[in-house]
């Protein structure tokens, strides 16, 4: 009953701003869906609502609850720069609320994969993303939106059909056509081996367009280059997240699968290496800021895909790895939204001399850039030194060479671009609007949280990890 109020809520509150007469009114109900999304938060842990079961499809599992923790602050961020940046953008008011309209009902979609216990119905609204998706990449109705979101529409159906055909091989476990993760995880054991690793690997390659690692990565660099860059926080964080709780409920279940969770282990650590050195590769060469972010991106999946397929310390090091990204990135592509309103322009390399025209988004970036490399008080060095220690215990030192160089090329890349957007003299026009140093301290707010956690986990959080790597 109520995730029933909660969908018919939020819903409800998402499509208000279609009928609204002005900005203002889609303001309002933007407002009123966040206090639905922080209400809905606050009865589950206050009721002690953690997993129960609810309309026989949904299970508020920490998995679920920490992960809509996280969209939910991201989201308050997206819908507070969305404002700013489309008024920058001078936008048509029909626009503009047809903007908040989908913002919010991806976020609906994006809650109900996190809350799913059913693996067909993950299904179903993984694919709803994608609708919500679509029309936020086509937002600002330039040629490249249009081709980014034709190709965003048939790649990412393309992965939700081999995800299906996964479903469906995964499905011949089933008792009583009862698709439930619990129910699955008792009886996969029993399953056809073969059948078992086909379905995993076309269930992976087919969320990997939502989860932005390898091979589908590319839609997800293309849909964050396209859509506003507030929108772009939300898509690379939240909905890569949803990506990776699907990801994470599948693996999960095959855990007591024996031999083929062996060779799934595997799968996950090449996909992983593949992400990283994708992510490596293109960070050499890309300019244009938004997609070297979503890069980044895709380096950072592979990582938690390395974690994951370790598994032991390293699984709990690729949670803790997710959820710290969400906040370290969400803060960058704010920061490029803003910087965007200086330069015109996302061309790195023209652009320069930031650190003259907006003192603290600069450094913001700067930091930002530090706590993204993994350099102390980051909390992505406590991971990412957890899933090292891991790979050394398992003895595999190729894996761990590998991932080092790797590593080494992404450092001098994002290190080096950065700087040269602080410090270099500018060779773009500028496009110089009043700086809203609001906006670039309401960034900064997430990034700091980030450092936060790099120096002191509190227990809740390290508590609700354990839970979440033992579900399986």
């Amino acid at each position: 009953m109520e995730m029933l109020i909660y969908i018919t809520l939020s819903l409800l509150l998402a499509i208000v701003p279609l009928f609204a007469r002005s900005e203002r009114g889609a303001n309002i109900a933007a407002t009123l869906f966040m206090l639905v999304q922080i209400a809905s938060i606050a009865l589950v842990i206050c009721f002690k609502q953690i997993d129960v079961v609810m309309l026989s499809i949904f299970r508020a599992d920490t998995l679920a609850v920490v992960f809509h923790i996280l969209m939910t602050a991201v989201l308050g961020f997206s819908l507070l720069h969305s404002s700013s940046y489309l008024k920058a953008e001078e936008v048509t008011t029909r626009s503009y609320k047809a903007y908040y309209t989908l913002l919010m009902l991806l976020a609906v979609a994006i809650t109900c994969v996190y809350y799913s216990d059913n693996v067909a119905m993950t299904w179903v609204f993984l694919e709803a993303t994608t609708i919500c998706s679509a029309g936020i990449i086509y937002h600002r109705e330039f040629q490249h939106s249009l081709e980014a979101t034709w190709k965003y529409i048939f790649v990412c159906s393309t992965g939700i059909a081999m995800a299906y055909l996964g479903i469906l091989l995964l499905s011949t476990v089933a008792e009583h056509g009862t698709l439930d993760y619990a129910s699955l995880k008792d009886v996969i054991a029993n399953g056809n081996p073969l059948y078992l690793k086909v379905a995993f690997l076309l269930i992976v390659v087919g969320y990997s367009c939502k989860m932005e690692i390898f091979p589908l990565y590319t839609v997800g660099v293309d849909a964050n280059y396209a859509a506003p860059a507030p929108a772009s926080a939300f898509i690379s964080t939240a909905l890569v997240n949803a990506g990776f709780v699907s990801i994470y409920r599948i693996y999960s279940l095959y855990a007591s699968a024996g031999e083929v969770f062996a060779w799934a282990r595997h799968t996950m650590i090449l996909i992983g290496v593949l992400s990283l050195a994708v992510g490596a590769m293109f960070l050499r060469r890309t300019n244009n800021y938004k997609r070297f972010l979503s890069y980044s991106t895709v380096e950072n999946m592979g990582i938690v895909a390395i974690g994951m397929g370790i598994g032991g310390v390293a699984l709990w090091a690729a949670v803790f790895h997710v959820i710290c990204h969400t906040l370290v990135k969400s803060s960058m592509f704010y920061q490029v939204g803003i910087m965007r309103h200086v330069y015109d322009s996302y061309s790195i390399n023209r652009i320069g001399n930031y650190m003259s025209f907006n003192r603290v988004g600069a450094i913001g970036m700067i930091l930002g850039t530090i706590v993204l490399l993994a350099f102390p008080p980051s909390p992505l060095f406590i991971s990412e030194i957890m899933i090292f220690k891991e790979i050394v215990a398992e003895g595999w030192w190729w894996l761990l060479i590998a991932m080092l160089l790797l590593m080494c090329v992404v450092i001098y890349a994002i290190w080096n671009r950065t700087l040269r957007m602080g410090y270099n003299p500018n060779q773009d026009n500028l496009h110089l609007s009043e700086v809203n140093l609001r906006l670039s301290y309401s960034a900064a707010i997430l990034l700091a949280a980030a450092i936060v956690i790099g120096m002191w986990q509190p227990n809740f959080l390290k508590d609700a990890i354990d839970i979440i790597v033992n579900i399986g």
